[in-house]
């Protein structure tokens, strides 16, 4: 197969508000607002990424600030009244960053997001220099691919080699992301394949199939569950 996953650099925002590890505490909520942003990135030298400061970095200062937590709080979040009292990125930010390089996949981002639960990753290069920024919302951007467009590569990536013509006479059709796959095939025992294959194609929201084996009806194809299971790919 000759087409391939995407990956960050596709989808990834170039242009990213940053800030030194010293920004002061109002700076940092200044250009959160003015950027709309819930995290920054924080770098030193010439842009390496040292650490990020989140939403959730600065709630603590209002969290503890006419409060006087009790000694179990005080041993539980030790974390977060430091820094209800710290006042630069230096001391607010999380370190060290949780990042991405910029030929991760998709999936490998979103896992990651998953994983750290934060929605967003700054995009690194090899030395750690800043190349961008990658969020939740630009995953799904592939979400948005023309219906046509998906049936095409899955017509090329998967269908031409598992049920190439004249053997068998598979047709492809999409509708708002959602494949079907239909026809007559020469080996029903490729459907569970096919379905893992055209789940990996980006913006395929679900498969579905109406195929008969040569020689067999449609009954009798094991054509797999259309949502979920161990062939689902990562979203």
């Amino acid at each position: 197969m000759h087409g391939g996953p995407h990956i960050v650099s596709d989808v990834m925002t170039q242009t990213v508000a940053a800030i030194g590890r010293g920004a002061s505490f109002k700076e940092i909520v200044r250009m959160m607002h003015d950027w709309k942003v819930s995290a920054l990135p924080v770098l030193e030298g010439e842009g390496r990424v040292v650490g990020v400061v989140s939403e959730a970095d600065l709630l603590p200062k209002e969290e503890f600030r006419d409060s006087d937590p009790d000694r179990y709080t005080q041993l539980r979040r030790l974390s977060d009244l430091a820094k209800a009292g710290a006042v630069t990125a230096g001391e607010l930010m999380t370190s060290p960053a949780l990042t991405v390089h910029a030929n991760a996949t998709l999936a490998q981002a979103a896992r990651a997001m998953a994983h750290a639960k934060v929605k967003r990753l700054p995009v690194v290069d090899d030395l750690g220099m800043l190349q961008g920024i990658v969020s939740r919302a630009d995953l799904l951007k592939v979400f948005l691919r023309e219906d046509e467009d998906i049936a095409e590569e899955v017509r090329r990536e998967v269908v031409s080699y598992l049920f190439p013509a004249p053997a068998s006479a598979a047709r492809v059709s999409v509708r708002d992301g959602v494949v079907t796959l239909g026809g007559r095939i020469r080996d029903a025992s490729l459907v569970p394949v096919a379905a893992r294959l055209i789940r990996a194609v980006e913006g395929v929201v679900d498969v579905e199939f109406d195929v008969s084996e040569h020689g067999r009806s449609s009954e009798s194809a094991p054509a797999p569950s259309s949502h979920g299971g161990e062939d689902a790919a990562p979203s």
